[in-house]
């Protein structure tokens, strides 16, 4: 069986919510719940945190969990995990996102379940049905992909764009469905190490969407379909509504 590493990169300085990983939820942080949640997941063999901050850290030694620290200047979380992977071996890496406190086992097998299809599994994504109300707002990132789920292109605007459509009533009958696409990914090893040597694409900086330096550099990206949304904590105003679901969830 391939060892399979969940990796949750956790950095302090997030633009729109400074030190969210560390922010309360509930009496507990952020981060915990998005540990604990990852170590439900049998899927996993083990889990790791990747920060540049020693308050992460000390987190991490309190609780007892994985933490290895990253240089501060690395640009994203996937470079943070290739920075992980450079010093931890396994064949498969997640990345988990450090603001997802609401992740589920089912959302880590499907991004598990494509590699079973052979090698030519580079690296794998999840989406999910697209709210109608998000199908037009740039902060859901949409998604295509082929028949056999290779990943074609991911975009904040309205993709496919149906010409003749009546978007509203083909909704409403069932003829058009968009995909959103969760922000989940796995890697094999060397497609990991690989995307960590590759300069910021063309498409990735008109979009800002790092997973389009994939594509552009034909890794072979494949997404599976999840029924249910991740609902990660960008803003202020989202964490009161994360903390209802965490209850709801957890009755508590």
């Amino acid at each position: 069986m391939p060892i399979t590493l969940g990796v949750i990169p956790a950095r302090l300085a997030s633009t729109r919510l400074p030190g969210k990983v560390l922010r309360p939820l509930l009496g507990r942080p952020m981060l915990q719940w998005v540990v604990e949640a990852a170590l439900r997941c049998p899927q996993l063999d083990a889990v790791v945190v990747a920060t540049d901050s020693e308050q992460v850290a000390d987190l991490c030694k309190i609780n007892g969990w994985l933490c290895q620290m990253t240089d501060a200047d690395l640009p994203s979380g996937t470079d943070r995990m290739r920075a992980v992977a450079l010093q931890r071996e396994a064949d498969i890496y997640v990345n988990i996102q450090g603001d997802e406190p609401l992740l589920k086992p089912e959302h880590i097998d499907a991004l598990l379940r494509p590699f079973a299809r052979g090698p030519q599994v580079e690296c794998t994504t999840v989406k999910t049905v697209c709210a109608p109300e998000n199908i037009t707002n740039p902060n859901a990132v949409k998604v295509v992909n082929a028949t056999d789920g290779r990943a074609l292109y991911f975009s904040r605007a309205t993709i496919p764009y149906d010409r003749d459509a009546n978007l509203a009533g083909d909704l409403a009958n069932g003829k058009a469905t968009y995909w959103k696409h969760l922000g989940l990914y796995a890697y094999r090893r060397p497609a990991l190490l690989r995307f960590g040597t590759l300069e910021a694409s063309p498409l990735e900086q008109t979009e800002r969407l790092e997973q389009l330096r994939l594509l552009e550099n034909g890794l072979a990206l494949y997404v599976e379909a999840v029924d249910f949304d991740t609902v990660g904590v960008d803003t202020e105003a989202d964490i009161p509504r994360v903390e209802a679901l965490l209850r709801k969830r957890f009755a508590l």
